[in-house]
């Protein structure tokens, strides 16, 4: 007698049922979903940009911002080679005016030995021509400005930086179908499906999100208020609703965000309000130990943006690598600056030039007509596999059905997003769902012609057809993860949709089919095959 494990039943009865469970509310209308009991799913498939409009943003480069902080890079580097230069040469008035970087020697006759430890500056570390043009004055200043060629890569690759950053902002799952692509060498393109309101993208986007700890100045309230601050200080204003006050701290950051590994929103156990947590990598936390313990009884401001979001006072060496940040945070802020935070820094400022709330115009005729297609597809490949295999077939399309119940409930149950090409991989999930169970059939007929009775033949085509369904499957995901690993957009949701209909494909083609013609044979006891 045909033997079947227990725990296969249960299995196929368990996902079967969360299945449906799961797909339930992509039929049902919304006030039906909002009053199902709370145990079951509620949410439905998400429909991409192309089915169910979005918006979409159109951003850029703030160049003139990137150009400056790379001058104020440069101004560094210029003083640490004359600071490192044998025997080291003096300089004063380092800064940035305009388009260039400066420094002013102290004693102009070294301008030859200037011009030798400036030299590495201006070329480009992978070779190639001067990124940077140095101009000399007999009076000792030396200017530095960044070529237009270079100026024009650091834009190129801002933005493609930018990309990512702004990708796990918005996406921070990769299953919502945000389509980010660069254009030209300046700008970006964001469209996010479902998303009516173009603000809530540019709140995500619209900050750099760079952390930085600056130690405090402890200046006389009368010379802050006649900005007579002392060399190397700026004064910084509070962060929007921090509860913060404008504090007077070094302009060069004891220390920035670039070392956190974690942050998340959370409540102070000791006054219930919502704070930042943070956690830093093992260097990160060396530094800011050595920080805390150099400058303990001194204040020191935590900056995002050059906004202050507290200014507390380092009352011992924190050297655990973790920490909390308050601010008057509310739940939604405290959730918001936490994705910004594990997202990264933006490389330079976006500015939005064009911002559009895209109408699905054509969204409702293209699931209708998906709808047919996919109907179509099953409806031809119903009547194949009857024809061709009578029961068993009939077997086959039962675990079709559960295929595509399983896709709609696995695709709810993550959030993933259903485009165009989404729907064109649904169908091909279907034209190609049964391929499991041809194989499967055609090696029971094999082993039936050679004689073996129904049990050894059933037995038989599931065990012996297991290594050639395994293969070809293995292929179709291996494509598809490529697809979506260095796809955008609508090739990610065709590459999505695939990969779901491929792994359920499987199941259902091996064991719900397995566990129907189990339940058959134990019922009929059949003396020959019906295939």
């Amino acid at each position: 007698m045909l033997q079947l494990a227990r725990w296969r039943v249960i299995l196929v009865a368990v996902v079967t049922v969360l299945g449906l469970a799961f797909a339930l509310p992509n039929f049902l209308p919304e006030r039906a979903r909002e009053s199902l009991p709370p145990f079951m799913p509620r949410q439905a498939i998400n429909l991409g940009l192309d089915l169910r409009g979005g918006s979409q943003l159109l951003l850029e480069i703030d160049t003139a911002t990137l150009r400056r902080q790379q001058l104020d890079n440069i101004a560094d580097q210029m003083a640490s080679a004359l600071r490192n230069a044998q025997p080291a040469i003096r300089y004063t008035g380092r800064g940035v005016v305009g388009d260039a970087a400066r420094i002013r020697l102290v004693d102009p006759s070294q301008m030859t030995e200037a011009r030798r430890a400036l030299r590495d500056i201006a070329r480009s570390p992978t070779g190639g021509n001067d990124i940077i043009n140095f101009t000399e004055n007999p009076d000792g200043l030396i200017e530095a400005r960044i070529t237009p060629v270079h100026l024009r890569e650091l834009s190129r690759q801002a933005a493609q930086q930018s990309i990512e950053v702004i990708r796990r902002r918005i996406d921070p799952t990769g299953t919502a179908e945000v389509t980010i692509v660069r254009q030209g060498d300046e700008r970006v393109i964001v469209q996010a499906p479902g998303v009516t309101d173009p603000q809530q993208l540019k709140d995500r986007i619209g900050q750099t999100a760079l952390m930085t700890f600056h130690m405090v100045r402890d200046v006389d309230p009368a010379d802050a208020a006649a900005g007579r601050l002392p060399p190397g200080a700026m004064l910084v204003q509070p962060y929007p609703d921090s509860g913060a006050a404008p504090e007077i701290v070094e302009r060069r950051p004891r220390f920035t965000g670039e070392r956190l590994t974690r942050a998340n929103p959370s409540t102070d156990p000791q006054t219930n309000e919502f704070v930042l947590s943070f956690q830093l990598d093992s260097e990160g936390a060396r530094i800011f130990c050595r920080i805390t313990r150099e400058n303990t009884g001194n204040r020191f401001a935590i900056l995002l943006d050059n906004q202050v979001l507290t200014a507390p006072r380092i009352n011992e060496p924190i050297c655990g690598g973790s920490g909390q940040i308050s601010g008057n945070f509310t739940a939604e802020s405290a959730n918001n600056l936490a994705v910004m935070l594990r997202a990264g820094a933006l490389p330079a400022p976006l500015s939005v030039i064009d911002e559009r709330t895209v109408d699905a115009s054509l969204g409702r005729q293209a699931i209708e007509s998906g709808g047919l297609a996919s109907a179509v597809a099953a409806l031809v490949t119903f009547v194949f596999m009857i024809l061709a295999y009578g029961l068993f077939g009939v077997f086959a399309c039962i675990a079709l059905v559960v295929n595509l119940v399983l896709i709609v409930g696995a695709m709810s149950m993550i959030g993933a997003a259903l485009t165009l090409p989404g729907i064109a991989g649904l169908i091909l999930t279907i034209a190609m769902a049964v391929d499991a169970n041809v194989l499967i059939y055609e090696r029971m007929r094999e082993e039936a012609a050679a004689g073996r009775g129904p049990a050894l033949s059933i037995d038989a085509g599931f065990n012996r057809a297991m290594i050639t369904i395994v293969d070809a499957n293995l292929t179709t995901i291996l494509a598809a993860m490529i697809m979506f690993q260095f796809g955008a957009g609508p090739v990610r949701g065709f590459a999505w949709t695939l990969s779901i209909g491929v792994i359920t494909s499987v199941f259902t083609a091996v064991m719900v089919t397995q566990v129907l013609i189990a339940w058959w044979f134990r019922l009929v006891r059949p003396k020959q095959m019906p295939i």
